[in-house]
């Protein structure tokens, strides 16, 4: 049963408990690198979109091409305007 618990982690899980500011750090700092992967993982499949909505607009489809130009005078109207 000893070996077990070892293999589980409690004692580390026990020792954290026992320093809740160490708790407070680990949690903050684990919030802040989720964060910031939500930030590059939406900047990089916006980036990406928008290529491929180009990509479209160059192929001339009639009815697709004309609404993604739209949109994509929307969003760099939208960026100037900031």
């Amino acid at each position: 049963m000893a070996d077990s618990l070892r293999k589980a982690g409690i004692a580390e899980y026990v020792e954290m408990m026992h320093r809740p500011r160490r708790v407070i750090i680990v949690n903050f700092w684990a919030g802040v690198a989720r964060g910031v992967g939500t930030a590059v993982g939406f900047a990089l499949l916006g980036a990406l979109a928008v290529y491929l909505l180009r990509r479209i607009v160059v192929l001339n489809l009639p009815v697709i091409s004309d609404f993604i130009a739209d949109l994509i005078r929307m969003v760099q109207y939208q960026m100037q305007a900031s």
